[in-house]
């Protein structure tokens, strides 16, 4: 698990991050990236081929599909702690799910979310 969060696999929610740093007694600056280390435009390689999803638009749609979809993205954010309720950042390895359940390829999951005007990015 630590491993994910240093890799940026895994987003660490501010709770979990205290914790932590009181079990290896050391201040929460210290388990943050120095600021001045990463790249302004650094980006993940889950946020250059996912996607972020308009969960208040998902609500509008009907269908199969779309109750599924909605089950997999809640489960999403209960394992992320993301409970803003509005958008979804969905990592690329995510996206083979979501290509299952829209019934369409992985290369063509995007577009299918787009068609579906749910696709923010």
């Amino acid at each position: 698990m630590l491993g994910a969060y240093e890799r940026g696999e895994r987003a660490i929610s501010v709770p979990r991050l205290a914790r932590l740093a009181a079990f290896y007694k050391v201040p929460v600056e210290q388990l943050l990236p120095d600021a001045e280390a990463v790249p302004v435009d650094a980006t993940t390689s889950a946020d250059r081929h996912g996607a972020v999803i308009d969960l208040t638009r998902l609500e509008g749609l009907g269908g199969a599909e779309s109750a599924m979809l909605v089950r997999y993205l809640h489960m999403i954010q209960v394992q992320r702690q993301d409970f803003n309720g509005r958008m979804l950042t969905i990592r690329r390895d995510d996206m083979r799910a979501i290509a299952c359940i829209l019934r369409v390829s992985v290369n063509a999951a995007d577009q299918k979310l787009a068609e579906l005007g749910l696709s923010m990015g």
